[in-house]
């Protein structure tokens, strides 16, 4: 993982911080190939809506703020807001945001 990837990893941990109540359970994972950047962001489950926002306005607010950064940077990111509601039995979840509307 190079210097790149590690900031805009810290500047997502950053910014969604300070937008939840528990920011201490704010975690991300980065996975980078090439010029593509995708980071997939835990918060806390009392969390998740605060982060997501109604109709997905905040969670599309943090992607845009991401996306200017990483152009910055010369790199293309991705964010997922992963699902770790416990799902006893069941395969992990897709990510929050990206499920599909009844």
């Amino acid at each position: 993982m190079n210097s790149t990837g590690q900031e805009i990893q810290r500047f997502v941990e950053t910014l969604v911080a300070e937008i939840v109540d528990k920011p201490e359970c704010v975690q991300t994972s980065l996975l980078e190939s090439g010029t593509t950047i995708v980071l997939e962001l835990v918060v806390d489950p009392a969390d998740v809506g605060k982060v997501i926002g109604r109709e997905g306005r905040m969670a599309q607010s943090v992607r845009t703020l991401l996306t200017g950064v990483s152009t910055k940077l010369g790199k293309k990111a991705v964010l997922h807001i992963m699902d770790q509601r416990s799902q006893p039995g069941n395969a992990p979840r897709p990510p929050l945001d990206q499920e599909e509307q009844p």
